[in-house]
């Protein structure tokens, strides 16, 4: 079983890609929006990556509006698994191909700041940002079960990375 997409080199029009989407998204949320960022492998310039622009909108409710869900499917988003309280996912796929996530947390969510400090840590420390593309690399090389694989192989290293940062994994 194949990843969602496969690890590319890093593209230099991930962080445009990142804006024409939150330039999309930020109305569907309104008011209860707080913030948008772009996180994930796509927000770090030279990091190897799936290429899906990862999106994380922080909003002041744990409820879905009826106009969001409107809203997202109007852009080809439709609802994945939520990934724990609090924190709903909603993926895009075009022609087949996943071109973007999108994570969006109620306010003081533990992933938000788990997302925001690691994609922060891997921008200033080249060490470890060849470290965890090496990882990605390898491990979408030797992937045989899909997506749910590739990232709990992952999370090893992304949890040692939070807790050198003094951020316990939620």
């Amino acid at each position: 079983m194949p990843l969602t997409s496969s690890i590319t080199p890093p593209n230099p029009g991930w962080p445009q890609q990142y804006r024409d989407a939150e330039a999309q998204l930020a109305p569907i949320f309104g008011p209860e929006l707080i913030a948008m960022h772009h996180v994930g492998s796509t927000a770090v310039a030279g990091l190897a990556a799936k290429p899906e622009i990862d999106v994380l909108a922080i909003v002041t409710t744990s409820e879905t509006p009826q106009p969001w869900t409107d809203g997202l499917a109007e852009l080809g988003f439709r609802r994945g698994g939520d990934l724990s309280p609090g924190h709903r996912f909603y993926k895009r796929d075009v022609a087949g191909v996943r071109t973007h996530k999108l994570h969006v947390c109620v306010d003081g969510h533990p992933t938000v700041r788990e997302m925001l400090s690691f994609r922060d840590h891997l921008r200033t420390n080249e060490a470890d940002r060849r470290r965890y593309e090496e990882l990605k690399l390898q491990l979408g090389r030797e992937n045989v079960a899909g997506i749910g694989e590739y990232l709990a192989r992952k999370r090893p290293l992304i949890t040692a990375i939070l807790a050198q940062l003094g951020i316990e994994r939620a």
